[in-house]
């Protein structure tokens, strides 16, 4: 299988990591004109399953180092599945909440508060189940990007003033959405042999393993919360299957290119974990939020027409963002 084998190299799959898990959203920014979030959901889903068995059998089985992924597999203790298994059911959970948040409040107010929430509890719990890199400087960066965060706030309460209901809903939801995402990742990682790709523990799995098995856990936990939901919505009415099977190609091809360019993300941002640590690969991965922000504002506009000093706020967050991601990077190397 492929093992990245540089500490550099792995910087450079976290950032790529960061562009697709920023820019994901865009494709349910795309849907969302014709079609329910609800429904897009379910192509977005079947996208990260898919990618996740494209990788485990291309990258995760060709080469001569380490277990492929159906001997890996084969292998896996019924601990280290569960473990990767429950890791996807609480990303859905939380990934659910957070594409709620987009419907109503917008990328560019649901990815900082929820990732950048994400970023700052999952980079400590990570780091101290994985102590790698320099805590000062790990800790000072997630500081600068938690600085980030409350500028982007500022902004977003100066911007919609008289919208308190609506933006209310969205950034509780956000807030909840964040505080599960901090979680999933750990299982993940738990269930992996992260010293070691090479000559994995015997019952511990490969990224390629593990992200095959956490992206079961997101399927087969989508007929529970996605059902409720389709049947429930946060905003406007019930919807149904009937019209998800109404649904023409480009619509759901549109939530299935979602799903792909997310899980491509989370299989780089995996398998960068061996050389980076989990809590830097897991923290620049979700610098998303910078990336989701500059979509928010400079493609979808929206921040548009906002308020005297609100571009300062932006600009400001930007800044700390930047320089809070920097800092995550040196802390590793």
């Amino acid at each position: 299988m492929f093992i990245i084998q540089s500490y550099t190299t792995a910087i450079l799959f976290c950032i790529i990591t960061m562009l697709c898990w920023g820019s994901w959203a865009n494709t349910q920014k795309l849907a969302s004109k014709t079609w329910r979030f609800e429904l897009f959901y379910w192509d977005y889903v079947i996208g990260i399953l898919l990618f996740s068995i494209v990788s485990a059998l291309t990258l995760g089985s060709f080469g001569n180092e380490g277990r492929s992924f159906i001997d890996d597999l084969k292998q896996a203790s019924l601990s280290n599945i569960g473990s990767a298994l429950l890791g996807g059911v609480i990303f859905n959970a939380a990934n659910i909440l957070f594409s709620a948040a987009i419907a109503i409040a917008g990328m560019s107010v649901a990815f900082p508060v929820a990732i950048g929430l994400a970023l700052v509890l999952g980079v400590l719990i990570n780091y101290f189940a994985a102590q790698k890199g320099d805590p000062v400087m790990l800790f000072i960066g997630v500081g600068l990007v938690m600085v980030a965060i409350l500028l982007n706030a500022a902004a977003y309460k100066k911007k919609n003033v008289g919208e308190q209901k609506v933006s209310g809903k969205g950034i509780v939801l956000s807030l909840i959405a964040g505080l599960l995402m901090s979680f999933f990742y750990r299982f993940i990682a738990g269930s992996m042999d992260l010293d070691n790709f090479v000559s994995p523990v015997v019952g511990k799995m490969t990224p390629y393993t593990a992200v095959f098995v956490f992206s079961v856990g997101i399927f087969l936990s989508n007929f529970i919360f996605n059902t409720i939901l389709i049947k429930k919505p946060f905003i406007g009415e019930p919807t149904s299957y009937t019209a998800y099977f109404n649904g023409n190609f480009k619509t759901h091809l549109t939530g299935i290119a979602g799903g792909l360019i997310w899980g491509l993300g989370n299989s780089f941002n995996l398998i960068a974990a061996g050389k980076a640590g989990p809590a830097i690969s897991y923290g620049l991965g979700q610098g998303a939020t910078l990336i989701a922000a500059l979509w928010g504002v400079y493609v979808w506009k929206e921040f548009k027409n906002a308020p005297k000093g609100t571009n300062t706020l932006v600009t400001a967050m930007f800044f700390f963002f930047v320089i809070g991601l920097a800092l995550l990077v040196y802390s590793g190397s």
